[in-house]
């Protein structure tokens, strides 16, 4: 029952080496051995998060509570998304795929030495458990890229703050882009998410204090579990954008793809939806609204810019006539 592998362990690795530390990892929506042990009593917690389904129990068993409120010497916490960061570095570093409770040893490891400064010691990650299906793996994916952060920016509604906003970011690299033009509204809300430089701890606090000091409201949105699982999808929605043409584009992902697209997408006319995320497929996919004129120099304008954008490798689909397009975001 509840904390019977960390008070097995622990009771081994103290009777055969006791200067070893031994460090206890549980789920933050499920901790039920932390919340004991700091209480000095056995705590029923009111309820459970179900990620790491393998160790999450709402209350301890009285003797592994015995055993590890004398051997344990420190407890750990992490959240699903570090526990999702865990799955991927075991993953690339041993190409096993855990299960979330069979992956929180790694997580814990991971923050504990990276909130003690730790370096040049041995450590050792009890890992166990794989049972993994493939469906929950589309969320893992989702949540797993701990290098990534998701912000909210206001922009102004007007021609060319796409590519400036672009340029504050670049070089980091851009994983998704969504926006929908706001007929009553003279600024615009999008949602960016772009991965900061690794080797540069205060790079995201530096982009985001240059994003106010240009005169942008800018907001981290990274721990935000709405905009997370929900908004970054719903972003958009109906718009009043007359004239409005919809074009669907893709191009070969590469390190500046997105950048050149912002820069081949140099139109006069106004740019009313904006989507691109970038799944780590070969290919990007962005879909654009641009209001044009219905009048004939404007459309012979657009088949030339279409043209060109073909002629540089950008294969588009219009989609103005697509009955999902009309059902949702007209």
């Amino acid at each position: 029952r509840g904390g019977g592998m960390l008070a097995g362990i622990a009771a081994y690795v103290k009777r055969v080496r006791p200067d070893v530390k031994v460090i206890g990892v549980e789920a933050d929506d499920a901790a039920g051995m932390t919340s004991s042990l700091r209480a000095g009593s056995v705590v029923t917690l009111d309820k459970v998060g179900l990620f790491a389904d393998g160790a999450a129990v709402r209350t301890v068993g009285s003797e592994t509570f015995r055993v590890c409120s004398t051997l344990v010497d420190d407890m750990v916490t992490v959240t699903t998304d570090q526990i999702c960061a865990a799955i991927k570095l075991a993953y690339n570093d041993a190409r096993v795929v855990l299960e979330p409770a069979g992956a929180l040893g790694v997580a814990g490891m991971k923050k504990y030495t990276e909130s003690h400064g730790i370096e040049g010691k041995t450590l050792v990650a009890i890992t166990s458990g794989a049972n993994m299906d493939f469906d929950r793996m589309r969320f893992v994916s989702e949540r797993a890229d701990d290098s990534e952060k998701m912000i909210k920016v206001s922009i102004p509604e007007k021609s060319g703050a796409f590519r400036a906003l672009y340029n504050l970011i670049w070089p980091r690299n851009v994983t998704e882009f969504s926006y929908r033009f706001n007929s009553t509204s003279p600024v615009a809300n999008v949602i960016l998410s772009f991965q900061p430089v690794p080797k540069h701890p205060a790079d995201f606090s530096d982009v985001m204090a240059e994003l106010t000091s240009q005169g942008y409201d800018a907001q981290d949105l990274s721990d935000n579990e709405l905009a997370k699982a929900h908004a970054r999808h719903l972003a958009g929605g109906r718009a009043e954008a007359a004239d409005e043409r919809l074009f669907r584009f893709e191009f070969p992902e590469s390190p500046g793809a997105l950048r050149r697209f912002l820069t081949a997408l140099d139109v006069k006319w106004n740019v009313s939806l904006f989507h691109y995320r970038n799944h780590g497929d070969d290919f990007g996919r962005v879909l654009v609204g641009v209001q044009v004129p219905r009048t004939e120099e404007d459309g012979r304008a657009v088949e030339k810019f279409l043209g060109g954008l073909k002629e540089d490798g950008f294969k588009y689909m219009e989609e103005t006539d697509n009955p999902v397009y009309k059902d949702f975001l007209l």
